[in-house]
């Protein structure tokens, strides 16, 4: 493959899908104001996780993991943000 080889391809299809799983649950908390049945210990937990990801494939030098850590981690403050301005 030219310009990205097939692994590093591997890692940014399952960055996104990963990624964008996330994005149908975001939009609908933000839609209802409404994240009763989303646990915030699970939140903390995954914010923190996901993270270590990142900081772990910024020493890697790891795009893929540095791009979906980086935009889930976005996500994933910003249903935190929703689930505590609305509790």
């Amino acid at each position: 493959m030219s310009g990205m080889d097939a692994i590093t391809l591997v890692g940014f299809i399952a960055g996104a899908l990963t990624t964008v799983a996330y994005v149908p649950q975001v939009i609908r908390s933000w839609k209802l104001k409404e994240t009763r049945d989303i646990s915030l210990s699970m939140l903390v937990l995954y914010a923190i996780g996901v993270s270590l990801w990142f900081v772990y494939g910024v020493w890697s030098d790891a795009l893929p993991i540095i791009a979906a850590n980086g935009i889930s981690l976005v996500l994933i403050l910003v249903l935190l943000g929703i689930k505590l301005r609305y509790r």
